[in-house]
């Protein structure tokens, strides 16, 4: 194997022994309600999360890491003479690439790459994995990064949301519009587009939402070098639900599951389901 350390952050919401698994070092995010830090390390800490989002009436504060952190890997790695690649939650969503950026800056050491992923959730994953699994195949950092680099701009995560509260808590739409908007069962659906957030539209009720996000998935051409995920908050049924019907709907054989942790669901809420792939290129 190359000697290569992959760092990524919580936002991929991959769990400890996800990454000790593949051989990532894992980098967190903090969240906390007033004083108390939600560690992001298993699937029970993305559960916990959830029940704490919905008792307390403000959101969680969501900090970057650290640079020192970063700095800690660095020094590491100089130690044992291996090259770096960072692949870090979107810019566009945190300061976490700046973090890592900085932490190199510090370091003077130069065999580090660091990568804004643009991405977050599900897709980071695919980032994550695919750079493990060229690194089992010996190529180098270089060539790894070249190839995520080409990758992450056709890649599509998106998301149906249960209620609006939680983008009206965050500033997102304006106060007494969720309140409406629940009543009357709007789903609004989100994706991760150049980095941020943004707003695909609002569907009436769940199953024409799980309809809208197919409709994303049917608009362009799919690269099938790369796998299709599904994910979702907390109501592992309705994610189970949601994996059977899109691996039946478009008999996908790759196709998997994953929980969505604190990170984006903050601003998400329980009961989201997203829809994950790559789109072919020139599309």
């Amino acid at each position: 194997m190359n000697q290569i350390r992959i760092i990524t952050d919580t936002a991929s919401d991959i769990t400890r022994e996800q990454a000790e698994a593949m051989g990532v070092r894992l980098v967190p995010l903090t969240i906390t309600f007033g004083e108390t830090k939600m560690a992001m390390d298993t699937e029970e800490d993305f559960q916990a999360f959830f029940e704490r989002l919905y008792e307390e009436k403000e959101l969680p504060k969501t900090s970057q890491p650290s640079p020192q952190l970063y700095l800690n890997e660095y020094e590491t790695a100089r130690k044992n003479g291996e090259d770096v690649l960072v692949l870090a939650l979107s810019g566009g969503l945190s300061g976490t690439v700046r973090s890592a950026r900085l932490a190199k800056e510090l370091s003077g050491y130069d065999r580090i790459r660091i990568i804004d992923t643009r991405q977050a959730i599900l897709t980071q994953r695919m980032l994550v994995e695919r750079a493990v699994k060229r690194r089992a195949e010996g190529r180098s950092a270089e060539e790894i990064e070249k190839e995520l680099l080409e990758v992450r701009d056709r890649m599509v995560v998106c998301g149906a949301l249960d209620t609006l509260t939680f983008l009206r808590k965050g500033g997102r739409i304006p106060p007494g519009l969720d309140i409406i908007g629940n009543v009357l069962e709007f789903k609004p659906v989100i994706e991760l587009k150049d980095g941020v957030l943004v707003k695909l539209g609002i569907a009436r009720g769940q199953k024409k939402s799980r309809q809208y996000l197919y409709r994303e998935y049917e608009a362009v051409p799919v690269d099938k070098d790369w796998p299709v995920y599904t994910g979702y908050t907390y109501d592992s049924a309705a994610g189970e639900s949601f994996f059977r019907e899109t691996k039946e709907r478009y008999q996908l054989e790759g196709c998997r599951m994953y929980p969505v942790g604190g990170v984006i669901g903050t601003h998400v809420g329980k009961n989201c389901l997203a829809l994950a792939f790559v789109r072919e290129r020139n599309n």
